[in-house]
């Protein structure tokens, strides 16, 4: 009867070892997503969003003061450099030219008359300086209303577009009042916004292009022409650069765009990592390198420099090196030495990398 007991219980061992092997074999690792540690001396890039801008865009003004008596353009309308957009009432400046000039023929025929006596000794310096500085200025002053009469017609400054009619005939507007929104027709710029952080490295950028979403797959280059040297009220510093279309479509201004700026990198040794494979613990800074050869991870410790726009960050360190691979998602959820499974790639048959 021993037998019979001892039987059931070694089939019972059996099993137990061999649920137990089973669990051990079907022990999980966590599953992190591995990327690779550039150099970052190479260019860097960065992108901010913008607007493209008229390369002049001006409201025009009447240098006097006067009545409107014709507009000649519409809004909208295309007009050339010099060509007449408007006119104010002449006839108040017109008179007064006439008046001048009926008192300047009449000062010049005597002061000529004074100057030929003069050079005959027939009169006395005094009478000479007189009659000369008395024609000097009625000929400023007989100028100066030739001037204001012109200056009541006002005129293209450039090729462009009458952007809009801020007043109509009939008006009455003072001196220096915007009479006429005009923007113009040369190629346009693009205007972006700089922190200060990016501002002070200035000179690393090496060059420039912009993208439209209405234009997709074309890429406009871009060449820089200013930046302002103080910032305004968000603490950005704009900076104005020229649009090369090379016979693209040429974008409207108002129109929005990103900008990508690449830069170079002249210190040494920096290293470029996804922003999201950093730990911060303890008052330190840390990534996780991977070793394919077990699938382990190692904390090693690194020095943050700055973050990127394109979602990674600039670091140091003597414990890594280009080329190493680093655990870029996870990090908060595997310990030092720990075993992992890579998330694999992206593919055509694995979209998302969630295969």
């Amino acid at each position: 009867m021993k037998h019979f007991y001892c039987i059931p219980a070694g089939i019972f061992l059996l099993l137990l070892a061999s649920c137990s092997g089973n669990v051990k074999e079907s022990k999980e690792f966590k599953t992190v997503k591995i990327d690779t540690v550039l150099s970052a001396g190479a260019q860097t890039t960065l992108q901010y969003p913008g607007k493209v801008k008229a390369a002049q865009d001006v409201n025009l003004a009447f240098r006097v003061s006067g009545t409107i008596q014709k507009i000649y353009v519409e809004d909208g309308a295309r007009v050339s450099q010099g060509q007449l957009l408007a006119e104010l009432d002449p006839t108040d400046y017109q008179i007064q030219l006439d008046a001048t000039e009926a008192e300047y023929q009449q000062i010049k025929a005597e002061a000529e008359r004074v100057m030929a006596l003069y050079k005959e000794n027939g009169t006395t310096p005094n009478a000479n300086d007189k009659a000369v500085y008395g024609l000097k200025q009625i000929t400023a002053k007989r100028q100066h209303h030739k001037d204001q009469l012109e200056y009541t017609r006002l005129y293209a400054p450039f090729n462009g577009y009458v952007q809009k009619r801020l007043f109509e005939a009939h008006e009455t507007i003072g001196a220096g009042m915007p009479v006429i929104s005009m923007v113009s027709s040369g190629t346009p710029e693009v205007e972006i916004n700089l922190p200060a952080s990016e501002y002070i490295r200035r000179g690393q950028f090496a060059n420039y292009h912009c993208t439209f979403d209405i234009y997709p797959g074309k890429v406009y280059p871009l060449k820089f022409i200013s930046v302002t040297p103080k910032a305004n009220a968000n603490q950005l510093y704009t900076m104005r650069l020229q649009l090369v279309t090379d016979g693209q479509p040429l974008p409207s201004p108002g129109m929005n765009t990103m900008v990508t700026i690449f830069c170079n990198t002249e210190q040494s040794g920096q290293l470029s990592v996804p922003s999201t494979s950093i730990l911060q613990k303890d008052e330190k800074t840390y990534v996780f390198v991977y070793n394919p050869a077990d699938n382990t991870v190692r904390s090693r410790e690194v020095s943050m420099e700055s973050l990127q726009n394109n979602g990674r960050c600039i670091i140091t360190s003597d414990q890594l090196q280009p080329g190493e691979q680093i655990v870029s998602s996870g990090v908060h959820h595997i310990e030092d030495g720990e075993q992992v499974t890579p998330l694999p790639a992206v593919s055509k048959t694995n979209v998302g990398g969630l295969m």
